[in-house]
Protein backbone atom coordinates (compact mmCIF):
# COMPACT_ATOMS: atom_id res chain seq x y z
CA UNK A 1 0.00 0.00 0.00
CA UNK A 2 1.27 3.50 -0.74
CA UNK A 3 1.26 6.76 1.75
CA UNK A 4 -1.51 9.06 1.64
CA UNK A 5 -1.32 11.55 -0.60
CA UNK A 6 -1.39 13.82 1.53
CA UNK A 7 1.61 12.18 3.83
CA UNK A 8 3.49 11.50 0.08
CA UNK A 9 3.40 15.78 -0.51
CA UNK A 10 4.80 16.29 3.21
CA UNK A 11 7.43 13.51 2.67
CA UNK A 12 8.59 15.38 -0.53
CA UNK A 13 8.78 19.23 0.67
CA UNK A 14 10.68 18.09 3.39
CA UNK A 15 13.35 16.24 2.03
CA UNK A 16 12.99 17.14 -1.46
CA UNK A 17 15.11 20.33 -3.20
CA UNK A 18 11.52 22.04 -4.53
CA UNK A 19 7.85 21.03 -4.49
CA UNK A 20 8.02 19.01 -7.55
CA UNK A 21 11.07 16.83 -6.67
CA UNK A 22 10.08 13.62 -6.47
CA UNK A 23 12.72 11.33 -7.89
CA UNK A 24 15.95 12.67 -5.71
CA UNK A 25 17.54 9.61 -3.75
CA UNK A 26 16.48 11.62 -0.77
CA UNK A 27 12.97 11.38 -1.37
CA UNK A 28 12.59 7.61 -2.91
CA UNK A 29 14.19 6.38 0.21
CA UNK A 30 12.24 8.61 2.24
CA UNK A 31 9.26 6.95 0.73
CA UNK A 32 10.41 3.85 0.81
CA UNK A 33 11.18 4.27 4.72
CA UNK A 34 7.29 5.16 5.02
CA UNK A 35 6.27 1.80 3.18
CA UNK A 36 8.44 -0.05 4.97
CA UNK A 37 7.37 1.24 8.61
CA UNK A 38 3.88 0.53 7.27
CA UNK A 39 4.43 -3.30 6.03
CA UNK A 40 6.56 -4.31 9.13
CA UNK A 41 2.99 -2.83 11.38
CA UNK A 42 1.41 -5.59 9.19
CA UNK A 43 3.81 -8.22 9.70
CA UNK A 44 3.32 -7.96 13.17
CA UNK A 45 -0.46 -9.05 13.16
CA UNK A 46 -0.09 -11.41 10.39
CA UNK A 47 2.98 -13.00 10.63
CA UNK A 48 2.27 -15.81 7.99
CA UNK A 49 1.36 -13.29 5.09
CA UNK A 50 4.51 -14.65 2.86
CA UNK A 51 3.70 -12.67 0.28
CA UNK A 52 4.06 -9.45 2.52
CA UNK A 53 7.00 -10.58 3.33
CA UNK A 54 8.78 -11.31 0.10
CA UNK A 55 7.44 -7.38 -0.79
CA UNK A 56 9.21 -6.13 2.57
CA UNK A 57 12.31 -7.61 1.41
CA UNK A 58 12.41 -6.32 -1.73
CA UNK A 59 11.68 -3.11 -0.66
CA UNK A 60 14.37 -3.22 1.91
CA UNK A 61 16.85 -4.13 -0.90
CA UNK A 62 15.42 -1.28 -3.21
CA UNK A 63 16.51 1.11 0.01
CA UNK A 64 20.10 -0.54 0.61
CA UNK A 65 21.02 0.45 -2.93
CA UNK A 66 19.82 3.71 -3.03
CA UNK A 67 21.53 4.27 0.15
CA UNK A 68 24.84 3.04 -1.11
CA UNK A 69 24.25 5.19 -4.74
CA UNK A 70 23.86 8.04 -2.00
CA UNK A 71 26.88 7.44 -0.04
CA UNK A 72 29.18 6.64 -2.87
CA UNK A 73 27.93 10.15 -4.47
CA UNK A 74 27.31 12.32 -1.62
CA UNK A 75 27.97 11.23 1.96
CA UNK A 76 27.42 14.22 3.67
CA UNK A 77 23.53 13.75 2.36
CA UNK A 78 23.61 10.51 3.37
CA UNK A 79 25.01 11.09 6.69
CA UNK A 80 22.14 13.90 7.22
CA UNK A 81 19.11 11.28 6.33
CA UNK A 82 20.20 8.12 8.02
CA UNK A 83 20.31 10.47 10.75
CA UNK A 84 16.59 12.33 10.57
CA UNK A 85 15.17 8.80 9.24
CA UNK A 86 16.81 6.93 12.24
CA UNK A 87 17.74 4.12 10.18
CA UNK A 88 20.96 3.20 11.45
CA UNK A 89 21.52 2.58 15.28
Amino acid sequence: MTLATAATQEVISKYGRNANDTGSSEVQIALLTGRITHISGHLKEHANDKHSTRGLLKIVGKRRRLLNYLKRHNPERYRSLIAELGIRK
